[in-house]
């Protein structure tokens, strides 16, 4: 039901946005192209493997902001499942810690937390911070620390220094702007990719609830 609903939703912002956005991506008339005499200088800034306009209206940078945040927001949601599910065994029956916060079977108005040395923690060494008197642990799935995250964040890591390697080639040679945008977008996402391999494959998942007065 709740995937229908987002549906529903994301169905109707397109409707809205997709007219908007091809009014707005009407260009202006283009202008004259500046060349770099080659024989002062071979840098090309203007070359790139995409034909782009010279000049772009305030409408068109519009449009392509929202396209881009909606694409970051679509990044980072993607990242924050990958990372929540992958330290998440799925088989229901893996092992997994478990505390109830130490209350026993009574009701909510009934209940009183016990003492934090009495809590049942499965044996977990947890930092001190972690439980209080009103805050529990609920869930707990140790760092897998998997063959396959080494392999992932070897890759990532070769990855990244490829794309800096390329960044600093294009910046002695030919310094041709497009490619310096590819070349550093390759480096971040693969650094930031870095990290939410580490996270998935080699930090532990910790759930914690927290009994507030509302």
């Amino acid at each position: 039901m709740v995937r229908r609903e987002t549906l529903v939703i994301g169905v109707l912002i397109a409707l809205v946005l997709l007219p908007m956005w091809y009014v707005g991506i009407q260009g202006e008339a283009t202008s004259e192209e500046i060349q770099i005499d080659q024989s002062v200088s071979e840098i090309q800034p203007l070359g790139g493997p995409v034909d782009l306009p010279n000049k772009l209206s305030p409408s068109q940078v519009g449009v392509i902001v929202w396209i881009a945040l909606f694409g970051l927001y679509g990044v980072l949601v993607g990242a924050h499942r990958f990372m929540n599910t992958a330290v998440r065994p799925s088989d229901p029956d893996a092992e997994a810690v478990v505390s109830d916060g130490g209350y026993s079977g009574q009701n909510d108005a009934e209940r009183e937390p016990e003492p934090p040395d009495e809590r049942t923690d499965g044996g977990v060494n947890r930092p001190s911070w972690l439980t209080a008197e009103n805050r529990w642990l609920v869930e707990y799935h140790d760092a897998t620390g998997s063959n396959e995250g080494i392999i992932v964040m070897g890759a990532l890591t070769v990855l990244a220094i490829v794309f800096s390697a390329l960044f600093t080639g294009e910046y002695l040679t030919l310094a041709r702007t497009q490619y310096f945008g590819l070349y550093a977008t390759g480096l971040f996402l693969s650094l930031a990719a870095l990290t939410v391999a580490y996270y998935a494959w080699f930090m532990p998942h910790v759930e914690v609830a927290e009994k507030r007065e509302h």
